[in-house]
């Protein structure tokens, strides 16, 4: 009984991560040209962000997580990327972490040490500027 218990869990989990929706949304910070993609497929960060863009979520509308220093297809204009799982919107975060979008571009090298400790991104002026459709990504 227990191992069929076991086995049903191992099934549901498995079919609950396939129906989980892939997202993507761009946002920029103060003085950005190009817009930073990143991809979302938990379903409760994807109504997070589309709660903010469509204005019903005021508060908590800032874009933050961990960096990877490698860039991704859907995101062309960059060195880095956020790691999917790591992502969250704030309000108010500390210091150490805030930069523009060009600022860690241009020090890229440096992050995760000193600058971006722990490869923690929280650009205080970030603002989400739309979804990205799959159709519109490189």
């Amino acid at each position: 009984m227990k191992l069929i218990l076991v086995l049903l869990v191992a099934l549901f989990s498995f079919f609950a991560l396939a129906r989980s929706e892939t997202a993507y949304f761009a946002f920029k910070t103060h003085g950005s040209e190009h817009d930073f993609i990143f991809k979302l497929t938990d379903d409760a960060k994807i109504k997070a962000a589309r709660d903010i863009l469509s204005g019903k979520e005021t508060e908590t509308t800032h874009v933050m997580g961990r960096i990877k220093k490698s860039p991704k297809e859907y995101n062309p204009h960059y060195s880095f990327h956020f790691d999917e799982q790591t992502v969250s919107f704030f309000s108010m975060a500390i210091e150490v972490c805030d930069a523009t979008l060009q600022y860690t571009e241009e020090n890229l090298d440096e992050a995760c040490g000193a600058f971006l400790p722990g490869c923690f991104f929280c650009p205080w002026s970030s603002k989400l500027t739309k979804e990205v459709k799959q159709s519109e990504l490189a």
